[in-house]
């Protein structure tokens, strides 16, 4: 089957909005989840750590913002109810029973729908014979309110942000939520990152105590991630928590950099804006800032191991040594696939970050190029003219991240 078919059959079976569908030889459950970890969000005036029991007044930038936040896409985080509980998917070979292998298929920034990655996710099932989880990230997918991807309101937030800055660069209606809530309170991109972090540990849990019927709570599981997606996966990984990661593989795609070595200026990920208010807090002036949040500082410099990794994977020179060494210590169970005429994530920065500065990590990387017209966000064009070539470099791509997960 040519990839834009199933593309376009697998998106018909999941519109249909039912808790489970089949499909050929897939079925496809909706699953619910809700989420323990909403305390780590922007929200209310003390903020507080359950691992250490400690309690943190917020930052007077938080606070202040929090006072404010009655209009537009600017809410208290901790209150969306929709980030809290929301759904999931899993994919799996039709008629199994006990799924023993799965994989966890985490998406990119700014990410709306999960269709471009169905056919990702039933190309790694029939090929490992395996489950798949497709698991949103904080505020993203089902976990957005349904305002932040209502194109008229978006299309009104982008005039208005082009009206305030009009030197800003690739505002759209597609980018106007999460541009606006991550200039006005950058810190989000931490917050929410803990959150999915937390939320993945407890969903293994969750499923290593039989939650799930056809699921063996003794199931093995790698990750297999996309882009922004890519930074869950490595912190996961590289945290290890519990032990619960150390036979898992880590396939990146589109992914690995540092933070600060990506450019996620587009019409479909951030306006530039945003992205100058993200780099100069998570970058430029980060230490300054954690020096004013007690509770992140807390989180990044405390006794976090999530936290550490977390920071070490913002920027390039920081925490460099620690962060090569936990790359170097899980070298054979890592490897990335980077494209080309991938501007967003570039192929030599994947290279940076997994190789090390010195070249002495031995990740392997495959930069590849593909006979046809693609960008980062589209990699795989839902273009009939183009619909062998597309196919081809699909099972070609897909064909190497099995290979490397079946090891």
């Amino acid at each position: 089957m040519l990839y834009k078919d199933l593309y376009s059959k697998l998106k018909e079976v999941v519109d249909q909005n039912k808790s489970k569908v089949e499909f050929e030889n897939y079925q496809i459950s909706r699953l619910s989840f809700c989420s323990n970890s909403a305390y780590v969000l922007p929200g209310e005036e003390i903020r507080y750590c359950r691992i250490h029991d400690k309690y943190f007044k917020v930052s007077d930038q938080e606070n202040n913002l929090m006072d404010d936040c009655n209009h537009d896409v600017n809410v208290k985080d901790d209150r969306v109810e929709e980030n809290k509980s929301f759904n999931f998917y899993l994919l799996k070979p039709r008629g199994t029973y006990k799924l023993k292998k799965m994989v966890f298929l985490f998406h990119g920034f700014n990410e709306k729908s999960w269709d471009k990655y169905l056919p990702w996710g039933a190309a790694i099932a029939d090929r490992l014979k395996c489950g798949v989880v497709f698991f949103p990230l904080a505020f993203h997918m089902d976990r957005a309110p349904s305002l932040w991807s209502e194109k008229r309101k978006m299309y009104e937030l982008s005039n208005k942000r082009k009206q305030q800055f009009p030197n800003v660069i690739h505002s759209t209606l597609s980018n106007a939520a999460i541009s606006a809530r991550m200039q006005s309170l950058p810190q989000r991109f931490i917050c929410s990152g803990l959150q999915t972090y937390y939320d993945i540990i407890q969903l293994i849990e969750e499923l290593k105590s039989g939650r799930i019927s056809n699921i063996d709570p003794d199931f093995s599981f790698d990750i297999f991630a996309y882009s922004i997606g890519g930074l869950l996966g490595e912190i996961l990984k590289l945290t290890n928590y519990n032990g619960y990661f150390d036979n898992a593989r880590l396939c990146l795609f589109c992914s690995g950099p540092v933070f600060n070595r990506l450019s996620p200026v587009s019409k479909y990920i951030l306006d530039s804006e945003a992205n100058v208010a993200l780099y100069s807090y998570l970058v430029e002036h980060f230490d300054k800032f954690l020096i004013k949040d007690a509770y992140l500082n807390h989180c990044l410099n405390g006794d976090h191991n999530e936290g550490k990794v977390f920071r070490s994977m913002l920027e390039f020179k920081r925490l460099r040594e620690y962060r090569e060494s936990l790359f170097k210590e899980h070298e054979e169970q890592i490897y990335a696939i980077a494209l080309k005429k991938d501007v967003v994530i570039p192929a030599f920065e994947v290279i940076n970050t997994l190789n090390g500065a010195y070249r002495d990590i031995q990740i392997k990387v495959d930069v590849m190029d593909f006979d046809y017209p693609y960008t980062h966000e589209t990699p795989f064009p839902n273009n009939h003219k183009i619909a062998e070539k597309v196919s081809r470099s699909f099972n070609e791509v897909f064909d190497k991240v099995c290979g490397f997960l079946s090891q």
